[in-house]
């Protein structure tokens, strides 16, 4: 439903282009195309009657580039003034630029992309259908979503209202089995100390890439029988996590690699500063601590690995050990407890374990 910019509707009489109003907020004129327009209409699509979205001029496909980079332009300021967390604003700054480029590839067909709500949610609506079809994930599709209705709310100042994907409801964590964990490991031993170290600090205290790359070397306390290391978690967070024996040994054996390496080239210590891990020309980035798992993760036979499947894997065995829901709350640093449940509902090879042993006659 679309409206004149001009026109503005009163509780009853006529408004202010000569149209008869009702008091219950029906606009018995007529629109642009000599069509009866009623206001109930907006109010389903969560518009109230005193306040119609104006038709925005330009319906011609060059228009809808002029009118993307004024949106995203509102839009990264709306960003640089929120307090949404760091990953969340570089996420939906992604997500709406590539929405933007999306569109102007189908700017013929969504020339009104930037008019109304009709427009724009016909073209939100196929980008959605686009990005099933191209196999992003549903809580992709929905944070990319998220991204775009906050960008048009922003930026033409419209409220959409798209149907979001179906995201499952999610079983037990996909964890490592006990023969590929042994084979990750081994392959981040040959790799060297960096990469041992990192693989076993993942695996041993379940750490999160992002906690694992804000690492200092001051985080790390280890002594001759224990060991810990405090994690900055999302939200300003920081906990102290345990560190196993495996752990222990091979951040102890980094740690004077790494001192050796830094003093032989300064310049290199001067980027790296407290961050333990040193790569070519710095600290290492989370894409640099995803990067290490990925090819660790080749090099063992499991292609695609990332960082939060070791989580995962660190979860599942502190469940298999007995762990109770706090604990692993706790190791986890989870603000829920219902996010630490799924490490308790039954795989699907524990359901089939369970039939079989309960109906071998």
């Amino acid at each position: 439903m679309t409206a004149s910019a001009d026109t503005k509707i009163n509780n009853g009489g006529e408004d202010t282009t000569g149209n008869q109003v009702d008091e219950r907020g029906g606009n018995q004129g007529g629109d642009q195309n000599g069509g009866p327009v009623d206001n109930r209409i907006a109010d389903r699509r969560g518009i109230s009657a005193g306040n119609v979205v104006a038709i925005r001029p330009g319906l011609d496909p060059g228009s809808v580039t002029a009118a993307a980079e004024v949106a995203l332009a509102a839009f990264g300021t709306h960003l640089d003034r929120c307090a949404l967390a760091a990953n969340t604003v570089t996420a939906y700054r992604r997500q709406a630029i590539a929405y933007r480029d999306w569109l102007l590839a189908h700017a013929a067909e969504h020339a009104d992309a930037f008019v109304d709500l009709v427009g724009a949610e016909a073209a939100i609506t196929a980008w959605r259908r686009h990005l099933l079809a191209a196999g992003a994930s549903p809580a992709t599709v929905n944070q990319a979503l998220a991204a775009v209705t906050l960008l048009y709310e922003h930026g033409p100042a419209l409220r959409l209202a798209v149907k979001r994907a179906r995201v499952p409801k999610p079983g037990a964590p996909d964890a490592l089995s006990r023969a590929q964990e042994n084979a990750v490991r081994r392959a981040a031993d040959r790799r060297g100390p960096r990469d041992s170290a990192l693989i076993a600090l993942l695996l041993g205290a379940g750490v999160r890439a992002e906690e694992c790359q804000r690492l200092r070397v001051g985080d790390i306390s280890i002594t001759a029988r224990s060991g810990t290391a405090r994690l900055h978690g999302k939200g300003d967070e920081v906990h102290t996590v345990p560190l196993p024996v495996p752990a222990r040994e091979r951040l102890t054996a980094w740690l004077l690699a790494r001192a050796e390496l830094l003093a032989a080239r300064p310049a290199l210590a001067d980027a790296v500063g407290e961050g333990p891990w040193a790569g070519q020309r710095g600290r290492l980035s989370v894409d640099g601590v995803t990067d290490v798992v990925r090819a660790v993760g080749k090099d063992a036979g499991l292609p695609g690995l990332r960082p939060h499947r070791l989580r995962h894997t660190y979860a599942t065995r502190l469940r298999e050990a007995d762990a109770d829901h706090a604990q692993i709350q706790a190791l986890l640093g989870h603000a829920s407890i219902e996010t630490t449940a799924r490490y308790f509902r039954a795989s699907a090879t524990e359901v089939a374990d369970l039939v079989d042993r309960a109906l071998d006659y």
